[in-house]
């Protein structure tokens, strides 16, 4: 079965792993000239249900092998005063834990875990069309090129082309009100221990930070914006007025972020920050949609990257059991539509404290610390097992 899989990201590039350990034949297609994870975010958090994913394609030991265990957050206030503390995610009877990662480690690790595993990739290969007849699927790229097989893979990100393709009625993504940026650099001034979270609740913007093991400080920030900056006016933003921007929005609280932000050297990326809450079709006879093409969970929630994962090994698994791939796709989205809705929802509801005003603000801080107390406790993460004790049984047979 020859699997087109669109985009070369964290869902494409497991999507291509699975396949091929599944038996299948599957060809990656990059719109950008490398791997886009080189380019686009900072860092990014891997949780156990994600490892569970990958490890059920023997691939886990690209983010334990480049990133870092990370176990508990810390909550303070922009006053600095401290509202409570969690675990980051349980700890598997295994050992396995939450790892922190770069973006780019993640994704090159992957990209080079399929090219090792004979899964061939194209480059500026921007998807623009696609045609079914016949059980077959012909993709229509950017650069005038097709390509010919039994089924697409939309793996594209929040800004599908795929997911536009399969049905024109799809909503696109949701701006959050938040925009994404962070860096890495290095102040011994700062108090926090190696992979633990500290996350501030600022007055004007949210700003969290982790410690690497080797000392370096890594952060990022969310700074609100009731307007969605435009493609436009991200390429025209410089990094000394993105810095200035910053600084004045985080030099309002008693917290080191501002100094964190000032102590930056090299430039350091700023993005919009979006959702796709709910996408009704995700797939046709031929073509599907997976991982953020097909749910963009918030990043407030450290679950984009595993339920990539998820997806792309649950596919490759009714891909390799089912007797064609209709039925294919169709249990694939049995088994996941309603695990990423219910993630999309837990995370949209996390990204709304972090853009309240004077008032929401103060009962905010009032009310997190017995919040917190109440979501450290055992029996609210026992509560949260349906989302980190998630099992991919890569051997067992799906059923239709």
């Amino acid at each position: 079965m020859r699997v087109l899989i669109v985009g070369g990201g964290v869902a494409g590039a497991v999507a291509g792993i699975a396949a091929k350990k599944a038996g299948l034949d599957p060809v990656i297609y990059e719109a950008y000239e490398h791997s886009s994870g080189l380019s686009h975010g900072v860092y990014l958090t891997v949780a156990v249900n994600g490892l569970d994913a990958l490890r059920a394609v023997d691939a886990d030991k690209v983010v334990t092998s480049a990133g870092f265990p990370s176990g508990h957050m810390r909550f303070l206030s922009g006053t600095g005063k401290q509202l409570g503390a969690m675990p980051l995610g349980p700890t598997l009877t295994d050992g396995t834990a939450t790892h922190t990662i770069r973006r780019a480690d993640l994704y090159g690790g992957l990209y080079q875990e399929a090219e090792r595993r004979g899964v061939p990739i194209e480059h500026g290969k921007r998807l623009v069309g696609a045609t079914t007849a016949g059980g077959r699927v012909v993709a229509r790229f950017a650069d005038g090129s097709t390509a010919e097989g039994d089924l697409l893979v939309g793996a594209d990100g929040v800004h599908s082309a795929a997911r536009s393709l399969i049905d024109p009625a799809n909503p696109g993504p949701r701006y959050t009100g938040l925009g994404n940026t962070g860096g890495f650099t290095r102040d011994t001034g700062i108090d926090a221990e190696p992979g633990d979270y500290v996350m501030i609740w600022g007055k004007n913007c949210f700003f969290g930070y982790t410690v690497s093991p080797d000392g370096e400080i890594w952060w990022f920030a969310n700074p609100p914006r009731t307007r969605e900056r435009s493609r436009e006016e991200i390429r025209a933003l410089t990094t000394d007025r993105l810095r200035e921007e910053l600084v004045g929005m985080l030099s309002t609280d008693r917290t080191p972020g501002a100094r964190i932000v000032r102590a930056m050297s090299g430039d350091f990326p700023l993005t919009n920050q979006y959702d796709l809450p709910n996408v009704p079709t995700w797939h046709t006879d031929r073509m599907v949609v997976i991982g953020d093409a097909a749910h963009a969970v918030s990043p407030s929630s450290g679950q984009g990257a595993s339920q990539a994962a998820e997806d792309a090994v649950t596919l490759a698994r009714c891909l390799r059991d089912a007797p064609d791939v209709p039925r294919a796709l169709t249990a694939y989205e049995t088994l996941r539509r309603e695990r990423v809705e219910r993630v999309v929802a837990w995370g949209s509801g996390m990204n709304n404290t972090k853009k309240q005003g004077l008032t929401g603000r103060v009962l905010r801080d009032l009310a997190l610390p017995l919040i917190l107390r109440n979501a450290a406790g055992p029996k609210s993460m026992a509560k949260m097992a349906w989302l980190f004790e998630h099992h991919i049984d890569w051997d067992a047979p799906v059923t239709f």
